[in-house]
């Protein structure tokens, strides 16, 4: 559900940023310690990377969080319910083929905010994102890009909750 149209968006990727791709960070033993998710039997192994303390940092935030995944649905189905997230809106892509420095996620994304303001999370993220992002929307945006091979850190949610409060102090 979204709120009003000046509280800023949260474009949330998925596979990156709360699955990273690098070498799990293990405890001894080999276990992922207090951060480990239990998974159903023949869940994707991948899940167990998903650090649920991520859920209740993402809700604190002061906007509207928004999937940005090519998990689409099944971000509601599977990821969410790992993180304690209620049901969100799910951005959903035009079928393109067109060859671009963009990436495919880019326009979309300015669309699906039509002028709201909107933080961006994705481990794909480039400086043509940036250019084209400032040169085409007309609110605020923040495109934040993860390390995938970390995902979402503590830095990380500083930087966006920091990004958020100043936006939200000016007004706009």
């Amino acid at each position: 559900m979204l709120g009003s149209p000046d509280r800023p968006l949260l474009f949330l990727d998925v596979d990156g940023p709360l699955i990273p791709f690098g070498a799990p960070d293990l405890r001894p033993g080999g276990h992922l310690g207090d951060r480990a998710v239990p998974l159903p039997i023949g869940a994707n192994p991948l899940l167990s990377r998903i650090d649920p303390r991520h859920g209740p940092r993402l809700s604190a935030l002061p906007c509207d969080l928004v999937w940005a995944t090519t998990w689409m649905a099944d971000a509601n189905e599977v990821i969410g319910p790992l993180l304690g997230l209620p049901e969100l809106p799910v951005v959903d892509w035009p079928d393109s083929e067109e060859k671009s420095p963009l990436h495919w996620k880019t326009r979309g994304l300015v669309d699906w905010a039509a002028g709201r303001s909107f933080v961006w999370v994705d481990d794909e993220i480039t400086d043509p994102d940036r250019a084209w992002v400032s040169a085409h929307h007309h609110g605020q945006a923040l495109l934040h890009r993860i390390d995938p091979r970390r995902g979402l850190t503590h830095t990380d949610f500083v930087v966006i909750a920091d990004w958020l409060a100043r936006r939200s102090r000016s007004g706009r």
